[in-house]
């Protein structure tokens, strides 16, 4: 047994709880979920960023004060995350009394150690990023944010600074003793080579409002707002100290917009406060930005589109459940991801009915009867196996904070079992009055589908309650110590009994999911289309992000290209199939290519070479089903590399999409 302690940033309380925010924070409870059910002591913190001249600004245009106006947005953070179905042990405001006396015991140890001193800065301020730029990074005329698009202000006042520049050499040598400090890996070079190209100190303090902590023994300063917030992670484990023992965090899940404060400030602030290497926090996470049915998660579209609201609209009993499903499942953590309403619904019918909650279907017919030892024949031994195999891939996906690949593993095996269930036809099994042979089928259908609730219980843990009570079963419960990942299919009690219940995931009919389509399709004016970015503007220090947007362009549509005419002979010599993507890795030295094998229903999976690198990871292909053309010539392309195949997808400028077939479909399946 071990201790694991996971941090979403805290939210600043200029914006509202949103699909961005939800995405985050669910990530990080399911990462608790899973290492609490490994019989890890798991912690999960979140909490609100409540300082700063913008809360300042925006509560004197209210005629409150900014201590109201944080009480009034910081409740409504609070109370969102148990509506996603999230747990957070503790939640920290920044203008609590328990957060203060913490960040000002850690200015306290900086100041001693010398590398807090006090000087003037004068230089252009962005409200919007609490960040300083220099001319040259702000948009001209005007010097505008690149991020806000609003002038800086300029900004001259005494304050003090931390001696950042003096941490680079130590930076270094940790990002080289601890190679996977930051993950995903594009993330930590980025990091290194800002490092390396020289640190400037740290402008941390601020006379110019009064809306923030204190400094110590100089109360006409507060803190900067990024001094404050950051500590917030280690203040919330001193009071109550029972808490300390989660110290140091296991992984700081953050966007990359704020990767350098928590990869190079954050670890710089704590080995000044006198913190050694192996009290600084294992890891940061830094995940892509989140679009929405394509657009750009603007703010008017944040209000339109509150994932609470959207939870109930798909199902009033699993709709958090189905949501937190979909933002696990469509966006691979470390990716910019799109998601909407479109996938919320394909994958509630298809992932969800279809083939999870079918399964369970399946054997209702069968409730009410008592399950007998097993007795398993060679398919049965197959079932077993497809589901200790999604369990161990779904474990190490999990380790690896990939929720994206542990759904898809669990998801192979959902398929393998369906298929199972297909070729025993346990209803055949009844009308032939072979009731030995039915009760085996029964019971290991009974046995598998217990495993893959408690595979699925970090993501949809109602969901793996409701079937789990179909089950007989007692909703998953974990203990601190015991290591409750099903690695071997448990066995059921002898005359333990399922229970008939109602679907899990109820059909749509075609005005309901209308409806819902089009309540959470915001109108064309709240959106604003997102194009690839092919250059990130460098920021200095205090400024927002590693890896920035650029301004999004729009591009004028064209009419797509005519080819000439073909034959019904011609289309019918095409052998396109429904092929399984089993295997997936990067090619080294050739950036645009993965090596693939896939599943067209042979003997063995064909070699294909795919030139989607730029828009897939390899994790993000693994178990999709698509369509493959299979009677085209094998394509050399050099050193070994030979593609038996090539994958249909869709493109639109600099977005490429891989043509997707139905879960149902299994691999072969004619495309006509």
């Amino acid at each position: 047994m071990s201790t694991y302690y996971v941090t979403t940033p805290i939210y600043y309380i200029n914006d509202v709880p949103h699909l961005g925010s939800a995405y985050t924070t669910v990530v990080c409870d399911v990462l608790k979920r899973y290492r609490a059910l490994r019989g890890d002591d798991a912690f999960f913190l979140t909490g609100t960023d409540e300082h700063g001249l913008k809360i300042q600004r925006a509560a004197e245009e209210r005629g409150i004060a900014p201590k109201a106006l944080a009480d009034d947005v910081s409740r409504v953070f609070e109370e969102t995350w148990p509506k996603l179905g999230c747990e957070p042990n503790d939640f920290i405001r920044t203008s609590s009394e328990r957060h203060k006396r913490g960040v000002q015991e850690l200015w306290r140890r900086i100041a001693a150690n010398g590398d807090i001193y006090l000087g003037h800065y004068e230089g252009l301020y962005c409200v919007g990023c609490e960040g300083y730029y220099t001319e040259k990074e702000l948009e001209q005329p005007g010097n505008r944010c690149p991020i806000h698009k609003a002038p800086a202000e300029v900004v001259k006042e005494e304050s003090y600074f931390f001696r950042l520049a003096s941490y680079g050499e130590r930076l270094l040598k940790f990002y080289e003793d601890h190679p996977s400090f930051v993950e995903p890996e594009g993330r930590m070079n980025e990091v290194k080579s800002f490092v390396t190209a020289g640190l400037q100190d740290l402008s941390v303090s601020r006379t110019t409002f009064d809306w923030g902590v204190p400094v110590p023994g100089d109360p006409k300063h507060v803190m900067y707002v990024w001094f404050d917030a950051l500590s917030n992670y280690w203040t919330a484990l001193q009071d109550p100290e029972s808490q300390a023992k989660y110290w140091p965090a296991s992984v700081h899940v953050v966007g990359k917009d704020i990767l350098r404060f928590h990869a190079i400030y954050w670890p710089a602030f704590l080995m000044a406060a006198g913190f050694s290497d192996d009290e600084l926090p294992r890891k940061v996470l830094a995940h892509g930005f989140l679009t929405y049915g394509g657009h750009k998660m603007s703010k008017s579209l944040r209000n339109t589109v509150s994932p609470v609201a959207l939870a109930e609209a798909v199902s009033p009993t699993v709709g958090v459940d189905v949501v937190r499903y979909c933002l696990m499942r469509s966006i691979s953590f470390g990716q910019d991801g799109d998601f909407s309403i479109d996938d919320v619904l394909g994958r509630y019918g298809t992932d969800l009915g279809n083939t999870f909650g079918n399964l369970l279907h399946r054997i209702h017919p069968f409730a009410g009867e008592t399950l007998a030892v097993a007795n398993d024949g060679p398919l049965e031994t197959g079932l077993r196996e497809a589901a200790k195999n999604a369990a161990r891939a779904a474990a190490e996906a999990f380790d690896a904070s990939s929720p994206t690949r542990a759904l898809e593993a669990i998801w192979v095996g959902l398929m393998a079992a369906n298929a199972y269930v297909d070729k025993v036809a346990p209803w055949a099994l009844r009308k032939q009055g072979d009731e030995t042979r039915v009760s085996a089928v029964v019971t290991a259908m009974a046995e598998v589908l217990e495993a893959y609730t408690v595979m699925v219980a970090p993501v949809m843990p109602k969901v793996a309650a409701l079937m789990r009570e179909q089950l007989g079963l007692a909703a998953v419960a974990p203990v601190v110590g015991r290591d409750a990942w099903p690695f071997e299919v448990p066995t059921r009690r002898e005359g333990s009994r399922l229970i008939k219940g109602e679907p899990v995931f109820p059909r749509h009919d075609k005005d309901v999911a209308a409806a819902i389509k089009q309540q959470f399709t915001p109108p064309k004016a709240e959106i604003t289309p997102v194009t690839m970015v092919t250059e990130k503007p460098t920021a200095v220090a205090g400024a927002p992000a590693l890896g920035a947007p650029t301004a999004p362009e729009t591009k004028p549509e064209t009419a797509p290209e005519t080819k000439p005419e073909i034959t019904y002979e011609d289309f019918a010599a095409i052998d396109l199939r429904v092929g399984v993507v089993v295997q997936a890795e990067r090619i080294p030295r050739k950036d645009r290519l993965l090596s693939l094998k896939v599943d067209v229903g042979e003997a063995e999976p064909r070699s294909i070479i795919a030139g989607i690198a730029l828009a897939y990871a390899p994790e993000e292909v693994l178990g999709k089903r698509i369509a493959v053309l299979c009677n085209l010539a094998p394509r050399d392309f050099g050193k070994g590399l030979i593609s038996h195949g090539m994958l249909m997808a869709a493109s639109h400028g600099t977005v490429l999409k891989l043509v997707a077939v139905p879960d149902e479909l299994p691999p072969g399946s004619p495309i006509k």
